[in-house]
């Protein structure tokens, strides 16, 4: 990859599936209608004066955009402790691949860690795109950021998608709210994947030198004074 190119994350997909399957999206471009809703600045009862939301802090922000999201590939209706859908995907071709958008584990394969439950599957979102990663890049899969309203938790994984990238990879979640009850609409993002660089980094530690310190105390005042200051200043 030259200076100035582009770093690309290449999703592809079956023929077959082309235009049938939701694609993925720049995370910018997914942000959930209860921010876009929610208001910029709310009363503090304990400071008795209105204070900005987390809709104006660019670090929550900027997490729920950074990267690409991976959409549901159907609606998924939950009744009664039951999942079921309509799909449009037609029988699997050449490649034989899922048709159903989820599937399970086992909830042997959790023994030993705290989401076992001995009388619960555990559910796997099927996804029909592959990755591909730039040379020297893995891609961090992980739950949507900050998106606490959906009623499951996917599980975290790293892959080395410059080098793994001929078949698809699947999404393990935990259906942590059993009282869902509704449809969980096609385009629900099942996943957040964010491109990082494989590097060796170490570790360094220190106390603070005078003149560090006294940056410290400059730029804490700074902040008091102008509370959008990392927006102006430090953001990227």
């Amino acid at each position: 990859m030259s200076a100035t190119e582009k770093p690309t994350l290449k999703f592809r997909c079956p023929p077959e599936l082309e235009g049938l399957l939701p694609p993925p999206i720049p995370a910018a471009q997914g942000i959930p209608d209860w921010i876009k809703a929610m208001p910029v600045k709310a009363f503090s009862a304990l400071n008795l004066r209105d204070e900005e939301t987390v809709k104006r802090c660019p670090p929550f922000i900027d997490a729920m955009t950074s990267g690409f999201l991976i959409p549901l590939v159907c609606d998924l209706r939950i009744e009664n402790g039951e999942i079921t859908w309509d799909n449009e995907i037609p029988p699997g071709g050449e490649l034989d691949f899922p048709r159903s958008p989820i599937g399970f584990h086992d909830a042997g394969q959790l023994s030993g860690t705290p989401l076992f439950d001995q009388d619960r599957f555990f559910i796997k979102f099927h996804n029909l795109w592959t990755i591909e990663a730039p040379e020297g890049y893995a891609v961090m899969f992980t739950h949507p950021f900050n998106r606490f309203d959906l009623p499951f938790t996917t599980l975290s994984g790293r892959v080395d998608c410059d080098r793994y990238n001929e078949t698809w990879i699947h999404f393990p979640a935990h259906w942590h709210n059993t009282s869902f009850r509704g449809v969980l609409p096609k385009g629900t993002p099942i996943a957040q994947c964010i491109p990082v660089k494989r590097e060796s980094w170490a570790v360094q530690t220190s106390s603070f030198t005078p003149d560090e310190s006294l940056k410290v105390h400059e730029l804490r005042n700074e902040i008091r004074r102008e509370p959008e200051l990392y927006r102006r200043k430090f953001r990227a």
